[in-house]
């Protein structure tokens, strides 16, 4: 008998690995924080939508394609219409992915809180993913859970495994007013220390680190180029953790540093899995909105895209004009809807409109005459004749009357109407809806939303998490212009700081140190400088490089002068890399040009034209950022001369480069004297060339 009983045990085994093995999800539907209202006065942050989808939709078809079987949704404001909205979605049909949805609601009013309710509920019990409700990404996550079940096989102290996506310092969607910082033990993909860096003053641009991991690691990482977008492999000593921790209230800051700081009390490992391929990030503020929203456009998270149609019922196409559209639209005959446009089912657009780079969801009425540009309308909007709106967010049921100018950083909540003529000063937030503390408006309500208009102007609670005002808004502002507080609601006051400074990490000087004031596209210049300059760096095939260029200039409607401007700062960088590493000047000009020459040629288009007007803007390009070079003089001979023997450039280009008086005025004529001899030697020989042809005209 006591045999027999043992093989049974033995048959029971396998099934407990296969239960341990399912996989579990918990998803954070809200964040806790105030970074999008008004909006999220009157609706859930999970449910607003992005590019013309709730943010939600991208986050449960994520989770499907995982594998996950059992989810868990942690609401938090407005948790009936988290309800009403997943009992109506294919969520909930028997044909969805998912054995198990579960809607938790609870009284949480941080992460912490709504970590320790679920541990209290004893809901999990395996490996969980923990994702938060506004996550957008295509990663695979086999690998990562592959390795966290080896790695906790040999380790039950490894306790959870964040998955970071790796991208350059320019990349939009990444935050880069407070950056995060990992420090790794790269031989175990071991998190040492967790920090966040307020890059928007120059004492916040240093991390603090024990000595004692100097010694006790040979070799780690500290990384600020990674993007992380909130996915975790966790295991059920994750919630544990929270429960006994009643301090900890957010994932990074409190949970991750603290566990990191205690490990020598608690023996707890957290891991990192970093991928460097894929798309990854989080609609976590209205500057990440914009620009997440702007890659699903441009197809930057294929198969991530409007013409995917996430929802049943969407039947988005991509026209030949590059924008989607849904059936049922009206155009004007003389209107115009521009690349990286998505226009909503049973839109109307009247005649002589112009809609540039912006989203109109459904049913949306546009006036005669109107003009849209860079913004985000949210369905059931209604724009009247003549009126210009630039840069803004326009909330479902908006009324916006004739004539209306709508200035950059606007932001209107749900049914607010504007009369006619009104004009609504950049960054303003309108809203119906009052604050918690009953504060409706500094300014009367004709005052602000004109005579017959509905709306007040949102002034934030004193309780708003101070992170929320450095997120509100879609204008583009360097923060170091201005430390106002009427410069706190924009965008750029959070997330974006373009000019490179001396103390940059080596990333982060991928963004050309020259100024170009005549290019009016700086985030096209970031982001494309420092891709171009990770592939190079990385040795990715040219052809692969045009391909992501070409991407990046339609999403961003870059001109083709802003694209040679990046391809020759990214040139430039390298070559002056390797020079500083120990290769020659002149083999590191020969080894970077020859190599990526199609680069180059794919950005030139005047070859069969008398003048030569793409060819003198490369070398001016050039010539600009080699002016702060040590040896700019020496490079700009032997980079002339490579695009010469190469034919990117011809005798024609760099002579009229040479004559261009632009290439001379102030700091540029410093580095250009050694190139004299080169543009001697083409004169004598085009002299000789034509001294040639007379004789062998004179012997006829």
């Amino acid at each position: 008998m006591p045999p027999k009983a043992q093989k049974a045990k033995g048959k029971q085994k396998p099934q407990e690995d296969q239960r341990e093995l399912s996989l579990q999800a918990v998803v954070l539907a809200d964040t806790f924080q105030t970074r999008f209202t008004p909006f999220t006065l009157e609706k859930p942050r999970c449910l607003l939508p992005l590019a013309n989808t709730p943010l939600i939709e991208y986050t449960l078809n994520f989770l499907a394609d995982a594998g996950v079987q059992d989810l868990f949704i942690c609401c938090g404001s407005h948790p009936e219409q988290v309800e009403d909205y997943i009992s109506s979605s294919k969520w909930k049909r028997p044909t969805s992915p998912f054995k198990t949805l579960v809607l938790l609601k609870s009284d949480a009013t941080s992460v912490g809180d709504a970590m320790r309710d679920l541990d209290n509920r004893g809901l999990i019990t395996g490996d969980f993913l923990l994702v938060s409700g506004d996550v957008v990404t295509n990663i695979s996550v086999e690998p990562a859970l592959a390795r966290h079940r080896e790695r906790r096989e040999k380790d039950k102290n490894a306790i959870m495994t964040m998955i970071l996506r790796e991208a350059g310092v320019g990349h939009r969607s990444r935050a880069t007013g407070c950056k995060p910082v990992f420090v790794i033990n790269p031989t175990v993909d071991r998190c040492l220390h967790y920090e966040e860096i307020n890059c928007s003053n120059d004492t916040g641009r240093h991390v603090s680190l024990d000595p004692d991991l100097l010694s006790e690691h040979a070799e780690i990482e500290v990384r600020e180029d990674l993007i992380d977008c909130y996915v975790d492999i966790c295991t059920p000593d994750v919630l544990g953790l929270w429960s006994d921790n009643f301090d900890y209230q957010s994932v990074r800051t409190s949970f991750l540093f603290g566990v990191l700081k205690d490990f020598e009390l608690n023996g707890k490992t957290i891991h990192t899995h970093i991928v460097a391929d894929r798309y990854a990030a989080r609609a976590r503020s209205l500057r990440a909105y914009d620009a997440v929203s702007r890659d699903i456009v441009g197809r930057w998270a294929y198969p991530i895209c409007p013409d995917s149609n996430l929802i049943p019922g969407q039947d988005y196409e991509y026209t030949t004009d590059k924008f989607y559209r849904e059936s049922g639209i009206v155009l004007g005959r003389t209107s115009k809807v521009g690349p990286g446009c998505v226009l909503g089912r049973s839109t109307v657009i009247g005649e002589s409109s112009t809609i540039s780079h912006s989203i109109l969801g459904r049913n949306s009425q546009i006036g005669a005459k109107a003009w849209i540009e860079d913004s985000y309308l949210w369905g059931n909007v209604k724009v009247g004749d003549g009126s210009t709106i630039k840069k803004a967010i326009l909330a479902e049921g908006v009324v916006v009357g004739k004539g209306c100018t709508i200035e950059p950083g606007v932001l209107l909540s749900y049914n607010v109407r504007l009369a006619d003529n009104t004009v609504v000063p950049s960054c303003t937030k309108i809203s119906r809806t009052p604050s918690k503390d009953g504060v409706a408006s500094r300014r009367t309500d004709s005052a602000l939303v004109g005579e017959g208009g509905e709306g007040y102007e949102y002034s934030p609670d004193s309780d708003e998490d101070s992170e929320a005002s450095d997120s509100s808004g879609l204008v583009y502002r360097n923060p170091r212009a201005s430390k106002s507080a009427s410069s706190v609601s924009t965008l750029e006051s959070e997330d974006l700081d373009l000019e490179p400074s001396e103390d940059r990490s080596r990333r982060a000087s991928a963004i050309s140190e020259t100024s170009d004031e005549s290019a009016p596209n700086k985030d096209f210049h970031a982001e494309a400088t420092a891709s171009i300059l990770d592939g190079l760096q990385k040795e990715h095939l040219p052809e692969n490089i045009s391909l992501e260029l070409g991407a990046l200039r339609m999403t961003l409607n870059a001109s083709q002068h802003d694209v040679r401007r990046a391809v020759a700062a990214a040139l430039v960088k390298r070559i002056t890399n390797l020079e500083s590493s120990g290769t020659g000047a002149k083999e590191a000009v020969t080894v970077v040009l020859t190599k990526y020459s199609s680069l180059v040629d794919r950005i030139i288009f005047d070859k069969e034209t008398n003048g030569k007007p793409d060819q003198v803007d490369f070398l001016l390009l050039v010539q600009r950022e080699l002016v702060s070079k040590e040896k700019g003089n020496s490079l700009l001979l032997f980079m002339a001369k490579e695009v010469y023997d190469l034919e990117l450039i011809e005798e024609d280009g760099i002579l009229q480069w040479w004559a261009d008086t632009r290439s001379s005025e102030g700091s540029m004529g410093s580095v250009r004297g050694l190139v004299q001899q080169f543009v001697t030697f083409l004169e004598e020989a085009e002299e000789d060339e034509e001294s040639d042809e007379d004789g062998s005209g004179d012997e006829d």
